[in-house]
Order: C-alpha cells, then sequence, then structure tokens
C-alpha cells in the first residue's frame, strides 16, 4: 500500500485557491469556486497518461485516484491500456526486440538463429530501455561507431542494421509503430575477390579427405565441391530426400526456400555406396548420436584439420569456399548464369554473376571465339 506523507487529508483542507499537491503521481488542487480537483499524470509503458479524475464535490476521493492508476497499470499488463484513438502503446526497445523475437518464431521466420544472436548480443544491450518509437538517426549512427570501435567487419555491421530495419518494419505491420522512427544508412561493403580453389587444389583436397580420422569429412567435402550446397543443407540431408533415380536430392529447408538439388552420376554412386552401408532406421545421411537434431553440426575441426595437412591455409579455404568452387567452375566451364541459379539455390541473378570475373581465361575464351566468328583477317 502506498504511504501519502504529503497528499494527506489534513494537508489537502489547508490547501488555498489555486494551490495545489503532489505525490505519487497524483495532484490535488483547489479551484477558484473552493472545489477541490483531483488529477493523475504518470507514466505506464513508456506512455505519459494525464487525466483528470473528478472534483471533491462529485463525490472524488484520492483512494479513487489511487485506484484508477492501479488499473491503468493493470491494463496495461495486459496489453488493454485505453489511451486516446490512434496512439500507439510504445515499448522500449529491449520490450519489443523480445516480442518480435517471439512472433518470428511463431511464424517460421528464416535466419531466426543469426537474428536473435544479433539482437540478443548487440541491438539490446545498445538500445536496451529507450523507447522503440524514439530511437532517431543519431542514435543509429551511434551504434555504427560503437561497433566499428569493436573491431568489426562493415559486413557484420550491416547485417545487424538490417535485422533492426525488418524489426521497425514488423512493428509497423503489428501496429506498434506508425513509421519507421530513424533513417537506416548501411555501409557501403567493398566486394572481396571471392576464393575458389583450382582442380589441383580439389584433387589434393579430396585424397586429404579419403585419409582423415573423421569418417563423415570426406563426403561432406565431395557433396560440397560437386553441389554448390551450403553447409547446414549438406549436415541436415535425410536419406528419404534422396532420390538417386532422379539424380537429385530434395532440400526442404534451403535459405531461398524449398528446392531439388541436381547432383552429379559421381556423386550419386557415392551416395548409393553410403545409403547402402547405413542402418535402415537412421533417418541422417550425417547422423550424430549425440546431437540433440539427431545429425552432426559442426564439422569445423575436421576440415580444417583436412584444409591444413593439404597444404592449404585454413584461415582462406573455409567451409563455404566449396560453395564458392562448385559455382566459380560451373561458370568457367561455359555454363549460363540462370543455370548455375537454378544449381546452386541463389535468389538472384546478380548474386551469381559475383562469380563471372573469376579467372578471366573463360572471359578470353568467349572473346577469341567472337573474333573467331567475324573471321577478321590480319
Amino acid at each position: 500500500m502506498i504511504k501519502f506523507e504529503k497528499l494527506t487529508r489534513a494537508n489537502m483542507r489547508k490547501l488555498k485557491v489555486n494551490e495545489k499537491l503532489q505525490e505519487h503521481g497524483i495532484t490535488f488542487e483547489r479551484t477558484e469556486n473552493n472545489d477541490g480537483r483531483f488529477l493523475i499524470n504518470i507514466m505506464v509503458d513508456g506512455q505519459r497518461i494525464h487525466r483528470v479524475v473528478g472534483k471533491e464535490s462529485e463525490g472524488v476521493t484520492r483512494h479513487q485516484a489511487e485506484e484508477l492508476i492501479a488499473n491503468l497499470r493493470t491494463d496495461a499488463r495486459h496489453g488493454r491500456l485505453n489511451l486516446p484513438k490512434g496512439r500507439k502503446t510504445v515499448f522500449s526497445f529491449k520490450e519489443a526486440a523480445q516480442k518480435y523475437l517471439e512472433k518470428q518464431k511463431t511464424e517460421g521466420a528464416k535466419n531466426l538463429k543469426s537474428k536473435n544472436y544479433q539482437i540478443n548480443l548487440h541491438l539490446i544491450p545498445f538500445f536496451n530501455e529507450t523507447p522503440l518509437n524514439k530511437i532517431s538517426s543519431f542514435d543509429i549512427e551511434r551504434y555504427k561507431k560503437f561497433r566499428l570501435e569493436s573491431k568489426v567487419t562493415y559486413g557484420t555491421i550491416n547485417r545487424e542494421l538490417a535485422a533492426l530495419s525488418h524489426l521497425f518494419t514488423k512493428a509497423i505491420e503489428w501496429h506498434w509503430l506508425d513509421k519507421k522512427p530513424a533513417v537506416i544508412k548501411r555501409f557501403k561493403e567493398i566486394q572481396s575477390r571471392i576464393t575458389y580453389l583450382t582442380v589441383e587444389q580439389i584433387e589434393r583436397l579430396i585424397e586429404t579427405a579419403k585419409q582423415d580420422s573423421h569418417r563423415q569429412i570426406y563426403l561432406f567435402i565431395i557433396i560440397g565441391l560437386e553441389t554448390a550446397m551450403r553447409r547446414m543443407e549438406i549436415l541436415s540431408i535425410k536419406l528419404e530426400d534422396i532420390h538417386l533415380e532422379k539424380k537429385i536430392i530434395h532440400i526442404p529447408h534451403a535459405k531461398a526456400g524449398a528446392r531439388q538439388q541436381p547432383i552429379t552420376k559421381h556423386l550419386a554412386e557415392i551416395l548409393m555406396t553410403q545409403i547402402q552401408m547405413t542402418q535402415s532406421s537412421q533417418p541422417w545421411l550425417f547422423p550424430a548420436r549425440n546431437s540433440s537434431t539427431g545429425h552432426t553440426m559442426n564439422i569445423e575441426k575436421a576440415f580444417r584439420r583436412v584444409v591444413e595437412n593439404a597444404g592449404m591455409n585454413p584461415k582462406e579455404v573455409i567451409r563455404h569456399t566449396l560453395r564458392h568452387t562448385a559455382i566459380t567452375h560451373l561458370v568457367q566451364a561455359g555454363i549460363d548464369l540462370p543455370t548455375v541459379k537454378r544449381i546452386s539455390g541463389h535468389k538472384t541473378l546478380q548474386m551469381v554473376e559475383r562469380y563471372s570475373h573469376q579467372n578471366g581465361a573463360h572471359i578470353q575464351a568467349a572473346m577469341d571465339k567472337l573474333e573467331q566468328r567475324y573471321n577478321f583477317s590480319a
């Protein structure tokens, strides 16, 4: 129970015209006609509420003002704050971010693991209790400067800003905001050269993988090199999704949506041998007894060891290099970009075009063919 020291019955009786007392969000004032009037002025869920409760002559007491405040806070906790029409319930960034992640999980959003990481580890600690609708463009620039001082790349910060921007977009959709409170300017990223393996390096990597003690690393590498599939797409392959007769692997949860991944005849033969050696009760191509998912989740240590034993730098040749290698060699082989896009599972042709500059030999070969077609004489 709230204890009042100023706003007591005795003190209210002593008030003269136009004098007032304030305590615990309640104001009592003496009006011109010597009546007494109660008002409240409180913050609820980041929203300022200022209301006239009523007059003494109408039978209104301090106790009724206390009850009104208690009811408003109870309603707010249940999401039923009765604010004037058109006003939004204002969440702090922390509250909004937590609700956003909950809703994204319910809606089965993609990249939820990354969003959880970006929001909980970086965005919430920085913006914290700042009201969602009060985040300014200046605040965004402060965040960018803060993250740069932590020695992270432009790309990393841009991914975090993308998560923030999507939160703003969904907040408008869910009627938490009328509009985005700030302009988010992302860094211009310098397109780095995509690392890929030469044919000779591929041969060395495969031979080294065959000799490694990790029984799954060879299969992981060969699938990556022959399909351009992403790491988790490979590790989460189910046996029932491998269709050898059609030479495809069904990927139900790919980054750009479910797709049918074409495979080579060589890989189909390797998979057939692997399936024949697998227990019929085992649903995964890469089973892991101690994994909560039932399949292998991390193959990093074995991959780094194989790369190093193959005489390459594990800092330069990473798991994603397998995907880059497959796509680059498809482009260099003269495969048209729409077909490469179909194989790689990229969302747009623009993303595939990044690979077209790799090793200018195939570009020069194309120009040589043009010259031959024109048949210019010396």
